[in-house]
């Protein structure tokens, strides 16, 4: 996944998150194509409480010599990622959560790829297990992260079983509190019933950012006409 969606009404938040979290979510602006390496809303711990606060999407790693990678790191592979170079140390210290209405997958079963957005089916918010960290080598410091993924069976067909990684709201401070997770514990999480639809082809532009993105739109509508530039993000899901 490379673009998902933060339009977050204040009693859309779940009640176990306090006042202060659920105003702060809802008071920013809402984004319908959040893009890698751009920022998003993230629940992270503070003095031991829960805020908010805006990450960087593509985690930069403490080390780093500069504050990029040569490599994509939005995501990080549940199965590898306690003991990879980049995210053991943000997994042992350093998580995160990431509410979203939902997120843009591309259905690759025909002829030509078809973008959908996946959601709750019962609209909820969804929450991402995330790992976040702090490149400090250089003024201004920068906090960025990357969203868990793993096989999902909850994702609806023809579309690929891979996804985030989605806790239920009960479990977010276990998550960002508790102690060093066991992977294979948090793999068994029951996951959040999804659905899709088909979406216009304009996600990949990093320009478009607005609620009609969110409209649905049928395979071969004038939508799916693909005249956006090519130099712009096609992921593979």
């Amino acid at each position: 996944m490379r673009r998902f969606v933060q339009a977050i009404a204040e009693d859309a938040v779940p009640p176990g998150l306090s006042r202060e979290v659920a105003t702060a979510l809802a008071g920013a602006e809402p984004r319908y194509n959040i893009a890698s390496d751009g920022e998003a809303l993230a629940l992270v711990l503070r003095e031991d409480e829960v805020a908010v606060e805006a990450l960087r999407w593509g985690l930069v790693p403490r080390w780093a010599k500069q504050p990029e990678t040569p490599y994509s790191t939005i995501t990080a592979r549940l199965t590898r990622a306690p003991s990879s170079r980049i995210f053991a140390r943000p997994w042992s210290a350093r998580r995160c959560v990431v509410p979203m209405n939902g997120y843009y997958k591309w259905d690759r079963s025909g002829a030509k790829p078809v973008p959908h957005f996946i959601q709750s089916r019962t609209g909820e918010l969804l929450f991402a297990a995330g790992l976040w960290d702090l490149w400090e080598r250089e003024p201004p410091p920068l906090a960025s992260f990357a969203l868990l993924t793993m096989a999902n069976p909850a994702i609806p067909r023809p579309l690929s079983p891979d996804g985030p990684v989605f806790l239920p709201a009960t479990s977010i401070l276990s998550w960002l509190r508790g102690p060093v997770p066991d992977p294979a514990r948090l793999a068994a999480t029951p996951q959040p019933a999804l659905e899709s639809y088909a979406v216009s082809r304009r996600i990949r532009s990093r320009e478009a950012d607005d609620y009609t993105l969110l409209e649905p739109a049928a395979p071969d509508s004038d939508d799916m006409v693909d005249d956006v530039d090519p130099g712009e993000d096609f992921d593979d899901g």
